[in-house]
């Protein structure tokens, strides 16, 4: 991955026709690093400066970030292949689910979100939380029923 992203990182410089003291001069970081990433001895660069080259170099931070391996493509494959819930694991999901909506809703709470207790919360910052919870809930399920369920009972 560190030679690809060095590959990657002086053709987009390349393209813009900067030297390598150019880009350095416009992204602040050192032309010696930037050699050290294009030559593939040195690693892949903190997200921080990866910014920066994204700025000198005009390209999407999104792009420069899934060349660097900090984003991976997004495969629906992966989560077609996990196997589906069951009536009574769905049922277990939500008496979860309840369970941390109860806990979060409590003035002791232990659990705040931002400080804040969950009937705190304006209707969509609530919504939005209990779905993101109840979609996490499900996915774990739904990974742990993968890999421990014994291949002789996989369909």
């Amino acid at each position: 991955m560190t030679n690809q992203f060095g590959e990657y990182l002086k053709a987009k410089r390349d393209e813009k026709g900067y030297t390598i003291n150019q880009l350095s001069l416009y992204s602040g970081i050192s032309a010696a690093q930037l050699s050290r990433i294009e030559n593939g001895k040195r690693g892949i660069p903190k997200a921080e400066n990866i910014q920066k080259l994204a700025d000198a170099l005009s390209i999407p931070y999104d792009e420069i970030m899934r060349v660097a391996g900090y984003y991976k493509p997004n495969n629906t494959k992966q989560e077609e292949d996990l196997p589906e819930l069951s009536d009574k694991e769905e049922r277990d999901i939500a008496k979860d689910l309840e369970k941390m909506i109860n806990n979060l809703s409590n003035d002791d709470a232990y659990s705040q979100f931002d400080g804040r207790a969950i009937d705190e919360m304006d209707k969509e910052d609530r919504e939005l939380l209990i779905a993101s919870l109840e979609n996490s809930l499900r996915m774990a399920k739904r990974m742990a029923k993968q890999k421990f369920t014994p291949n002789k009972y996989k369909k």
